[in-house]
């Protein structure tokens, strides 16, 4: 009889990141197992509306965790769009129950208008996520 180990599974995490705006809302998934993310879709709408979008790409897509990119000034500095962001987050957390991350997401809407995206906000939330898969 051979007594061949088997190779440890690793758990792919899958994400939904959003790219926060008071008028629109990017959002875009990925995994752990490809680190890579894609643009889904801008929700534009706001409050409830905003959030039964939202709850319906949770019910579809089921992901682990929740990745919020929260803006800064260059220098990383917070102004108003920090803490709205941050409070969308928390929003999030509450509404759903799963764990948030916040990601600094300075220049993404600049690096999504650079690759020529068609859905700036979609295409901004999938580079957050990026940005999230890559740490360590």
């Amino acid at each position: 009889m051979s007594s061949a180990r088997a190779a440890p599974s690793v758990a792919a995490h899958s994400f939904l990141a959003f790219d926060f705006g008071t008028r629109r809302v990017g959002v875009a998934s990925g995994n752990t197992l490809t680190r890579r993310a894609a643009p889904l879709r801008t929700i534009e709408a706001a409050g409830d509306a905003r959030f039964a979008a939202i709850g319906r790409l949770v019910a579809e897509w089921r992901p682990d965790a929740l990745v919020v990119g929260v803006p800064f000034h260059p220098d990383g500095a917070a102004h108003d769009n920090t803490e709205r962001a941050r409070r969308f987050a928390r929003q999030l957390h509450g509404r759903f129950g799963l764990p948030v991350h916040e990601v600094d997401e300075r220049y993404s809407t600049t690096e999504a208008i650079g690759s020529g995206a068609r859905d700036l906000d979609a295409a901004s939330a999938a580079i957050i996520l990026e940005q999230f898969l890559a740490q360590p």
